[in-house]
C-alpha cells in the first residue's frame, strides 16, 4: 500500500509522506469504506497526525496512498472546534451561490490560487463507527470539505482553476511533476 513511499512512526502514530502532483494515485477515485474497526480508527488517527505534521487543514486518504473514501479536516477557529474524520463522504446538495477562496494543497506545495466553489453544501458521510451523518456547511468548512471530497473523486484543485490561472502556474506544475517522476522511480 505504501510502495516506495516512506512513513515515520512517531509516538505510535504513523506519519505518511504526502503524494505530490504527478502521482497517478491522486487521479484515482477512492473505494467505499465497508469495515469500521480498530484498524480504520488507527488509519484515521494517522491521517490526522500526518495532516498536522505537514501543517494542513485537510487530508484525503489517496494523498497518502490509500484508495479508500476517507478524509480528515480541522477547520477550527479560536471560538469553535471543527474536527472531522469522515468515511464515504459525498456532497448531496449545494447552493447555486458561489464563493471564491484562496486554496492551497499539501499535494501542490507552494501553489495557492483562488477557486470558486458553492457557498453552502450538504455532505452525507459516516463517522468512525459507521454512523451516518449529514453535515450542512458554509464558509471555510464548506470549502475544505469540497476540496477533500474532490480528492476522493480523483479531482485536484488545479482542475478548478481557470485556464489562465492554471497556465500561470505551468512552470511550478511541471517542476512538481518532474520531482514526482523521480520519486516514483
Amino acid at each position: 500500500m505504501v510502495e516506495k513511499y516512506h512513513y515515520i512512526i512517531y509516538n505510535s502514530y504513523m506519519i505518511y509522506t504526502i503524494r505530490k502532483y504527478g502521482d497517478p494515485i491522486l487521479r484515482k477515485k477512492t473505494e467505499a469504506v465497508t469495515e469500521f474497526d480498530g484498524d480504520l480508527k488507527q488509519v484515521f488517527a494517522d491521517m490526522l497526525e500526518t495532516m498536522y505534521a505537514y501543517h494542513g487543514t485537510g487530508l484525503a486518504a489517496n494523498q497518502i496512498g490509500i484508495l479508500k473514501n476517507m478524509l480528515v479536516l480541522d477547520a477550527s477557529t479560536e471560538d469553535k472546534t471543527i474536527l472531522y474524520a469522515l468515511a464515504n463522504a459525498q456532497v448531496v446538495e449545494h447552493s447555486k451561490e458561489k464563493t471564491e477562496f484562496e486554496e492551497g494543497c499539501l499535494s501542490f506545495p507552494g501553489i495557492n490560487e483562488k477557486i470558486s466553489r458553492p457557498s453552502a453544501i450538504k455532505v452525507k458521510a459516516q463517522d468512525l463507527d459507521g454512523k451516518e451523518l449529514m453535515i450542512e456547511a458554509t464558509g471555510f468548512l464548506a470549502i475544505v470539505l469540497q476540496h477533500e471530497i474532490d480528492h476522493l473523486n480523483g479531482v485536484v484543485f488545479i482542475d478548478r482553476m481557470t485556464p489562465i490561472r492554471k497556465m500561470l502556474h505551468a512552470k511550478e506544475l511541471k517542476e512538481l511533476k518532474n520531482i514526482c517522476k523521480k520519486a516514483l522511480k
